[in-house]
């Protein structure tokens, strides 16, 4: 008889909050409230961040006093990963917008993890990577999309649609200002168009946002 095939057991899949768990030295964890600061912009860059629950803005200022939001991250975001290249002080500040729990890794661990475990670097490398296409895209919706339409893309993205799990249909409060920054325009507009939406029955406002695919509409009409 031929010798038959051995089945293989499937690898579970990496769990990442775990192995946080596990890391052995080199972290720390917080909670933070709404409007707190992680770090701020020029502060030493000697660690990375993890989102376990929360989101946080971050925001850079010009030298003229100019401030605009660059990222809105949520649980399961890293942040500050410019230490590894060589990054010495923070090109941005972070700013809790939710009630937060967030682990903090020095430089020296998260280069170990990197080296000693395997899993751990595919998924770092993913999150890299899925971070670079999220600024080319945010590039091009700031070059060619109306500012209505780069609202609209920003709630949807908040509420993950487009994303592997099921959107959170209601999001996490969030100010006007806030998104007036992330879109690059006015609150004044931003007001304008949220009335828009809800009248349309794109948005709801009643005990938090919450956000309907039908706002898919604005997204995609040319």
């Amino acid at each position: 008889m031929r010798n038959m095939p051995q089945r293989t057991t499937p690898k579970p899949p990496f769990d990442l909050k775990l192995f946080l768990r596990k890391a052995n030295g080199g972290r720390t964890n917080a909670e933070y409230r709404i409007d707190e600061r992680i770090f701020v912009q020029g502060d030493p860059a000697d660690a990375i961040f993890y989102i376990k629950k929360g989101n946080v803005k971050l925001t850079v200022v010009s030298k003229q006093g100019k401030e605009a939001v660059v990222a809105i991250l949520k649980d399961g975001d890293f942040f500050g990963e410019g230490c590894l290249a060589g990054q010495q002080v923070r090109m941005a500040t972070a700013v809790v917008i939710s009630e937060c729990s967030v682990m903090k890794l020095k430089k020296a661990a998260v280069v170990r993890l990197l080296h000693e475990e395997p899993s751990f670097a595919e998924l770092f490398l993913a999150h890299l990577l899925s971070r670079n296409i999220k600024f080319e895209e945010d590039l091009v919706d700031q070059l060619f999309n109306s500012s209505e339409k780069r609202l609209a893309r920003v709630l949807l993205l908040l509420a993950n649609f487009g994303k592997e799990r099921q959107p959170d249909l209601v999001i996490p409060k969030i100010s006007q200002e806030t998104l007036a920054g992330i879109v690059g325009t006015t609150r004044s507009r931003v007001s304008f168009f949220m009335n828009r939406f809800r009248k349309l029955g794109f948005i709801d406002y009643n005990g938090g946002l919450k956000i309907h695919s039908s706002l898919l509409n604005i997204v995609l009409h040319d």
